[in-house]
């Protein structure tokens, strides 16, 4: 193995399965650890290991990346088709992908990610919630009509780094039934639907029990 990906709880580490995705897509050689999360950052273990304190965390073949932007962004070295080719579509990608990691923070904080807990009680709807799930909608839905027709993924017919930055948020909308447009919805589907996402949700269910976190 070149190096090591550590990893949260899949069950519920979002940034976790971001950085994830982009490392199966691009064919990184690595080992998988994971470290069971603790409520309110209390994961020593994950303090210890990681320089920012946080999952996921990769080294690879002398390279430590951490932050799942930055893990997206260097396994794109290594599979350049993780951004579209055309400059102008690329420069959009990577907006959205940028916007995800700093933003929509009203779902991020009403609507926790938790692979197995479907259907999730509806969040209170607040009217900070309910623009940011507006903006959400409006954000996905420019990627997926950027052509003129919808594309299977945000940027066409492969998965990019952008669908893996918001991957969770498709987990979140199914798991929560948030009001976004159809065309969004049809993008969800597809994107729970896709070998890798499957994949994690298997690996989620087979991490042990003790793992659960109480709510």
């Amino acid at each position: 193995m070149a190096g090591v990906l550590l990893l949260g709880s899949r069950r519920y580490s979002s940034w976790s399965l971001r950085g994830w995705l982009a490392v199966r897509l691009a064919g990184l050689d690595v080992t998988e650890e994971v470290i069971p999360l603790k409520g309110g950052g209390k994961t020593t273990e994950i303090h210890a290991r990681s320089p920012n304190r946080m999952v996921p965390y990769l080294t690879h073949d002398g390279a430590d990346v951490w932050e799942s932007l930055a893990i997206c962004e260097y396994c794109a070295e290594i599979a350049p088709s993780l951004w579209p080719e055309d400059r102008i579509v690329r420069a959009h990608a990577r907006s959205i992908s940028a916007q995800m990691h700093a933003g929509f923070r009203p779902i991020r904080q009403n609507c926790s990610m938790d692979v197995e807990r479907v259907p999730a009680p509806p969040p209170e709807i607040s009217e900070e919630l309910a623009a940011d799930v507006a903006l959400l909608s409006r954000t996905l839905k420019s990627a997926l009509l950027r052509s003129g027709q919808p594309t299977p993924f945000l940027f066409g017919e492969r998965m990019t780094v952008a669908d893996c930055m918001y991957a969770p948020i498709a987990i979140r909308i199914h798991t929560f039934e948030l009001d976004v447009d159809p065309v969004v919805k049809t993008w969800v589907r597809t994107m729970l639907d896709h070998p890798l996402m499957r994949e994690w949700y298997e690996l989620a269910a087979a991490e042990p029990a003790e793992w659960r976190l109480v709510y």
